[in-house]
C-alpha cells in the first residue's frame, strides 16, 4: 500500500523534529510492509526566503494532490515585519482552507511518566488527564473580515468573527463521533453569555446532541473552561470550541500535561486526508542545536497512521515505542525530571527507532 506524504519542514526546530518523525515512518513501513513516498516542499519562513511569499502555488498544489501532510512549524521572529498576507502563518490558514481541513484534533494526555513534569499539584495531576480538544479551524475570528482604519480621528481596528450554521453543524458532529469512541462525554465551550456567534453554536450543538443520545453534552462557558483545566482536568473527555477559544484553550491544556513538545495534532475534513504537525511553535532560540523535543511530532505521524491511513497497528506500535522510551528514563530538556538520561533530538529519535523492530 503506498501513500504519498507532502512534507513541510519548515523554520527553526522544524527540519530537526520532522526528520526524525520521518526516520520512524521509514521504520514503520519496512515493518509493516507499506511504502511511504515523500514530497518535500516549502511554506513558511522558508519560503519567504526562498520564493517571495509563504505559500508558493506548487507547494498548495503538492498539498491537494498527497494523501496527508506532515508539518514541522513555521514562523519566527525574522519574519515578524513582512506584510500580513505573506507572513509565515498565513501559509499554514491558506492550507486549512484549500484542503477542507476544519477539524483540529488535539490530544493532550499527561503520559504517567510525566507526571512530575505537569505544573498542576500532584493530588490533581495524579487523577490523570486524558482528554480530547476539537477545535473548529477554519472560520471564526481568524477567517473574518480584518480592517483597520480612521475613525472619528483615531486608528480603529475590527476582527469580524463569523460563524454559518453548517459550519458549526459539521464540527459538533466530527467530536461527537469522536467522542463515541471514548468515553461519550462532550463538553461545549462557547460565550453565550455575551457574543451571537456563541448563541447559535449553543442553538446548533444541542441540535447535533439529539443525534447522539449515548453521548453526554453540557454546556460551558469559555472563561469557566479555562479555569476548569488547571482545577480538575479529569472531568474532560471530548471539549468541542470554535477556532479562537480552542487556540488558547488547547495551548493550556498541553501545558498542563507536563511539556507542550509532547503534544500531538491532527487538522481534519471530511476526508481522510488531513495535516499532522505538533502544537509547539518553531523555538528559533534552540534551532540547529539538536535540543528539541522529537515526541510531538513523531506521535502526530502515529495520528497520520491512525486517522488518515487507517493503520491502526502501526500507530500502536509508535506510541508503544515512545512509552518504552519514556518507561525507560530517557526524556530531552524540556521533560528533563531527577534520575532521568537526557538525550538530544536526534538521540531521543535513535532510542524510539530502537523500540520499532
Amino acid at each position: 500500500m503506498e501513500k504519498r506524504i507532502t512534507v513541510i519542514r519548515g523554520d527553526g526546530i522544524g527540519p530537526e523534529i520532522v526528520e526524525q518523525a520521518l526516520r520512524v515512518l521509514t521504520r514503520v513501513a519496512e515493518k509493516y510492509g507499506r511504502r511511504f513516498v515523500y514530497q518535500e516542499i516549502l511554506a513558511g519562513g522558508a519560503a519567504i526566503d526562498a520564493c517571495g511569499t509563504s505559500l508558493p502555488e506548487e507547494s498548495l498544489q503538492k498539498c491537494l494532490d498527497c494523501d496527508s501532510v506532515l508539518l514541522g512549524a513555521v514562523g519566527g521572529p525574522k519574519w515578524d515585519g513582512v506584510p500580513k498576507e505573506i507572513r509565515p502563518e498565513a501559509a499554514l490558514l491558506g492550507i486549512r482552507s484549500a484542503m477542507g481541513l476544519y477539524a483540529n484534533l488535539r490530544p493532550a494526555r499527561l503520559f504517567p511518566q510525566l507526571a512530575a513534569a505537569s505544573p498542576l499539584k500532584p493530588e490533581i495531576a495524579g487523577q490523570g488527564i486524558d482528554l480530547m480538544l476539537v477545535r473548529e479551524l477554519i472560520g471564526g475570528a481568524y477567517f473574518g473580515e480584518h480592517r483597520t482604519g480612521l475613525e472619528n480621528g483615531e486608528l480603529v481596528a475590527h476582527d469580524d468573527m463569523v460563524y454559518a450554521a453548517h459550519e458549526i453543524e459539521r464540527i459538533a458532529r466530527a467530536a461527537f463521533a469522536i467522542a463515541r469512541k471514548r468515553s461519550s462525554r462532550v463538553v461545549s465551550v462557547d460565550k453565550a453569555n455575551v457574543l451571537d456567534t456563541s448563541r447559535l453554536w449553543r442553538k446548533v450543538v444541542h441540535e447535533v446532541a439529539a443525534e447522539f443520545p449515548d453521548v453526554s453534552c453540557t454546556d460551558m462557558l469559555v472563561d469557566n473552561a479555562a479555569m476548569q483545566l488547571v482545577k480538575n482536568p479529569a472531568q474532560f473527555d471530548v471539549i468541542v470550541t470554535e477556532n479562537l477559544f480552542g487556540d488558547i484553550l488547547s495551548d493550556e491544556a498541553s501545558m498542563v500535561t507536563g511539556s507542550i513538545g509532547m503534544m500531538a495534532s491532527a487538522s481534519m475534513g471530511d476526508g481522510t486526508r488531513g495535516m499532522y504537525e505538533p502544537i509547539h511553535g518553531s523555538a528559533p532560540d534552540i534551532a540547529g542545536k539538536d535540543l528539541a523535543n522529537p515526541i510531538g511530532t513523531i506521535l502526530s505521524a502515529a495520528m497520520m497512521l491512525r486517522y488518515s491511513f487507517d493503520m491502526p497497528d502501526e500507530a500502536d506500535c509508535v506510541e508503544q515505542a515512545v512509552n518504552a522510551v519514556l518507561d525507560a528514563g530517557f526524556r530531552t530538556a524540556d521533560c528533563m525530571s531527577e534520575g532521568c538520561t537526557r538525550l538530544s533530538c536526534s538521540q531521543m529519535g535513535d532510542r524510539i527507532l530502537g523500540q520499532i523492530c
